[in-house]
């Protein structure tokens, strides 16, 4: 990311200050569900590793068994993207250490607190709506005018976002933990991914009744005319060439109609994976959360009363607005003040004042 387009984002956040003006060297890790990317306010290149985070919270056991590998990539990723020895180093952790956090608050204290000792980097928990924010500035950043819609949808492994410029929606739904929850209560399974098809007429009731519930909240935190782009590659390389293909249309899909969608569901409901690979010139292995993605894109598109998805891949991180956001910087700088007041106060520490500490 060049610096020129960090001063755009933090002005689109309205966190810059002149401080930061004067010493532009930042780096920023975003800690997701699988695993951590890293980036600088100086430069473009990015690196990644992969960490599977959820699997050790779904099993009950915290995530301290990934403290070598999350020390490791904190040290390690900024050297592999080039960025500056001496920048000031913070991380962002969203969808699996909120559930880390909600699982055990003084245990994941303890854990932040010696990655900063072993690694340097200050790694915060961040609010859903401060992702949701992060999102659509990417978002916007990376298609400009080609965006068109109000908001977008940026469905992640552990937790979802529909992000606008004005208002956002976000919940701990993502992919697999959809996925986990339709095996729960359709198929009595902790296995992920378990076989979630053929599935009958009833269980596809069921399951649309469970995702409505869990998406209640959508009415009220949107306005009533919301149009979206899906960014991320459920979607993208997913749900939108199955419905594409199943549809007959032919071309390259740039979205697709609820209608459209829900034919897919009930065309493949019925299949086994391998009749759907199979329907769709696939490999198995990838349909296995095919059915259970349809049906959370469309009770999305029910929930917030849209009529049309629209989609675009972008290689989309949280890194551009988490290098904008001086207040994630300032509590570089007041670390052991953030940490208490996690341990107090969960995810409102984030949104506290660094400067009201002693």
């Amino acid at each position: 990311m060049s610096f020129a387009r960090w001063l755009l984002a933090a002005a689109f956040f309205g966190l810059f200050s002149a401080s930061t003006a004067a010493e532009p060297c930042r780096i920023a890790f975003d800690l997701g569900s699988s695993g951590i990317r890293a980036g600088g306010s100086a430069g473009a290149t990015t690196a990644r590793t992969d960490i599977d985070y959820l699997g050790p919270l779904w099993a009950g056991r915290g995530l301290e068994e990934t403290e070598a590998a999350t020390v490791a990539a904190l040290r390690e990723l900024p050297e592999k993207a080039g960025l500056g020895a001496d920048c000031v180093r913070v991380g962002g952790g969203f969808s699996a250490w909120r559930l880390a956090l909600q699982q055990d608050s003084a245990a994941l204290a303890a854990l932040l607190a010696r990655l900063r000792a072993a690694s340097g980097v200050a790694v915060l928990v961040m609010p859903q709506l401060r992702e949701g924010a992060y999102g659509y500035f990417g978002a916007r950043q990376l298609l400009g005018e080609q965006l068109t819609t109000s908001h977008i949808l940026d469905i992640g492994g552990g937790s979802l976002q529909i992000a606008g410029e004005q208002s956002s929606f976000g919940t701990a739904l993502g992919q697999k933990i959809w996925h986990r929850h339709l095996c729960q209560e359709i198929r009595n399974s902790e296995s992920t991914p378990c076989t979630l098809q053929p599935m009958t007429g009833d269980e596809l009731a069921i399951a649309r009744e469970l995702l409505a519930a869990r998406l209640g909240e959508v009415a009220t935190a949107l306005p009533a005319a919301v149009s979206l782009t899906a960014i991320s590659r459920p979607v993208s390389r997913g749900v939108a060439p199955a419905v594409h293909r199943l549809s007959g249309a032919s071309g390259q899909p740039t979205g697709f109609s609820r209608p459209a969608l829900t034919a897919a569901i009930e065309r493949i409901a019925r299949l086994t994976r391998e009749e759907t690979a199979s329907l769709l010139g696939s490999p198995a292995s990838y349909v296995a959360y095919l059915l259970s993605d349809m049906l959370l894109v469309e009770g999305l598109l029910q929930a917030t009363g849209s009529d049309r998805l629209e989609v675009a891949e972008l290689d989309l991180t949280n890194l551009p607005g988490l290098l904008a956001d001086d207040r994630a910087f300032a509590w570089e700088q007041h670390y052991d003040c953030y940490l208490d007041r996690l341990r107090s106060q969960g995810l409102d520490a984030y949104a506290s004042d660094p400067a009201s500490c002693p």
